[in-house]
Order: C-alpha cells, then structure tokens, then sequence
C-alpha cells in the first residue's frame, strides 16, 4: 500500500494476460468494499519473471495473482507458503509481508466452489480424468481429492510430471497415469478436466465421445478466447461444456 495514498497496488502476472478478466474483477470486488486499488496485467514470461515481480514490489506492489506459466516459478520464489501452495508446489497468488512473499493458491477451492455451489455438481464417488499436469493441475487436486472421488486419473504428454504429481498427491497408483494414445482404453468418467493450455492456441485436446459417461460434464479451466475450441468441439457433439470463468 501507498502510505501516502493509501493506494493498494496490485497486479497478475503471467502469459498471456491481454485478454484476462482479472484486472475487472478485482476492481468491481475492490468497489464494493470502498477499497482504493490499482490492479494491472503484467506480460511476463517465466525467464522475466523473478525482475518483473522485484520491480512491481519497489513501485509499492503488495500483492498479485499468477497465472500460467508462472504458477511454479511464484512458489519457489516465496518466502513462506499455506500448506496448499506446499502441497501443490505452486500458487497463484502472492501477498508481501516482513518475511518476503507468502505464497497461497485458490485454484482448488474456487474449483470445487464453482462445481458445487454454482452447477450443482457433486465429486464423491465419479470417475474424474484431469487432462494435463502443470501447476493448474497441481492447485485443483487437493480440493478434489478431498471431496472423494472414486478416481482421479491424469493423462499428460510428458509422463514423468505427471507421475511426480501423482506420487506428490497420493495418487501413484495402477492406471492414476496414462498417455494420451491409452486415453480410448480407459473407460468412460462422470466429470472431464480441461487444465491444458492449448486453447491458448487455438487448439484442443484429443478428445473423443467414449470418454464421456452418460451425463457427464466437461469442465474447462480456460475461459474467454481460450475456451472456445473446446467449447464449439463439445457443442458439436452436444456435450455439457462449462468454462472456467
């Protein structure tokens, strides 16, 4: 904060940032709380990242959010950490104190707040298959995990992050894994995960209708342009689609 102001500076780094709703969100929360803040979208790959973030503190920045790809980076340059940014190995959200950056991540609990207050959508007992390994990933599957699922299963290109996430989250186990070219065999799942980043590039993932139960819900955490690939893929084949706004 600006002592001399009392201007709360905040921002959300990461890549890309352009078309986030962040900054608007923030602001409007900011209103209905009388609270004078300013909230700007930082480009920052994860190279620039350690400056960017040193730089937002000498101008007085007290707090962020981080989003891909920077997710990991934020953690590992905290001073301290909730036991849920531990766990995960990665935050999205950063506050300065006396000590350094304290680290916290609300990816899990937004997840399953969302699922449950806003759809209606119960986890205890489904089948879930979470589709990629990176520090998305990571904030959302403590909160699943918690509310009981019969089983999580993640498929990743690169095997070895998702086996170490696994391992991580207790889920090391026959078929907690898979790779994409397995993904027809593994059955059908009551709720499907999109925490790829390919919609950032107009792309989906290999997906197919077998892998959908009756009634299922594909659930991405993109929203905006990001989200449309998968969106107009699942409105083809008149699946439920539910995007991560």
């Amino acid at each position: 904060m600006d002592q001399r102001t009392g201007l709360i500076k905040l921002a959300l780094f990461g890549r890309p940032v352009k078309d986030s709703l962040s900054p608007a969100i923030h602001r409007e929360f900011a209103d209905q709380l009388g609270l004078d803040i300013e909230y700007r979208a930082i480009e920052t790959g994860p190279g620039e990242f350690p400056q960017a973030l040193q730089a937002f503190l000498d101008d007085g920045g007290r707090g962020c959010n981080v989003t891909l790809p920077l997710k990991g980076d934020a953690w590992r340059l905290a001073a301290t950490s909730s036991q849920q940014a531990e766990q995960a190995q990665a935050a999205n959200t950063l506050h300065w104190q006396s000590s350094g950056w304290f680290a916290h991540t609300t990816d899990g609990i937004g997840l399953m707040e969302d699922l449950r207050s806003n759809h209606g959508i119960a986890i205890d007992g489904k089948r879930i298959l979470v589709l990629g390994a990176g520090g998305a990933v990571a904030g959302i599957l403590g909160g699943l995990l918690a509310a009981g699922p019969d089983q999580v299963v993640l498929v990743n290109r690169d095997q070895g992050r998702a086996q170490a996430l696994a391992r991580r989250f207790g889920l090391a186990g026959k078929n907690s894994v898979i790779a994409w070219k397995d993904l027809p065999g593994a059955g059908c799942f009551d709720l499907v995960i999109n925490a790829t980043s390919l919609g950032h590039q107009g792309l989906l993932p290999p997906l197919d209708i077998p892998v959908f139960a009756p009634d299922a819900v594909c659930y991405d955490l993109n929203y905006h342009h990001a989200s449309k690939p998968l969106k107009a893929w699942c409105e083809a084949n008149d699946q439920r689609y539910i995007d991560g706004l």
